[in-house]
């Protein structure tokens, strides 16, 4: 997998894909949509209710999910700590909806761009506008991918060390190719 973004002439950044790592590429934000879940109430919710509307109090059990709504309040000793484990779940039931909503609108802000291909491969422009919701996203999907392989900053170098026979191999492949690509996206915004 190569494709990796450039500078754009209207200030955004555009990269090119061919069909395999569009597909991929979708595939994998519409699974992260799945785990992020939908709106609560469904799409057509009451707007002056959702602005009261209360999220969980308590952090999810999946490790990826926590490792994109993590606690607040969080560092060693926070767990024991009951004023800690209160502030956490005040600050998630506040937080957490309009945290999943804009996550969830990164990701589709990158499904629709890539639609937008036809399901072949090419070049997607992204708007100076939109390069952050790209860049959340690919984040996104790195630290749910790093969760699921269980990367740690001492592990990282042995990713690249794997067996081709590993089973994690392509996740691993795509989790590197996340990375080059925000890299990739940091650099053309800089640019």
């Amino acid at each position: 997998m190569a494709g990796l973004f450039e500078s754009a002439a209207s200030g955004g950044a555009a990269i090119p894909l061919d069909e395999f790592e569009a597909s991929i590429l979708r595939s994998l934000e519409v699974q992260m949509l799945e785990l992020i879940g939908p709106p609560p109430g469904g799409e057509h919710e009451d707007p002056l209710a959702a602005l009261f509307a209360e999220g969980p109090s308590t952090p999810p059990e999946d490790p990826a999910l926590l490792r994109l709504f993590p606690d607040a309040y969080g560092g060693p000793g926070a767990a024991e700590d009951p004023q800690a484990v209160e502030m956490a779940s005040e600050f998630r039931r506040y937080t957490e909806l309009d945290l999943r909503a804009r996550k969830r609108e990164d990701a589709l802000a990158v499904v629709r761009a890539l639609d937008g291909l036809g399901g072949e491969g090419g070049v997607v422009a992204v708007a100076a506008g939109d390069c952050p919701r790209w860049l959340g996203a690919l984040n996104d999907l790195r630290l749910t991918l790093g969760s699921r392989l269980e990367v740690t900053e001492e592990d990282d170098d042995g990713l690249y060390d794997l067996p081709e026979s590993d089973p994690r191999k392509p996740l691993v492949i795509a989790y590197l190719w996340l990375g080059a690509m925000q890299e990739s996206l940091l650099e053309a915004m800089a640019g």
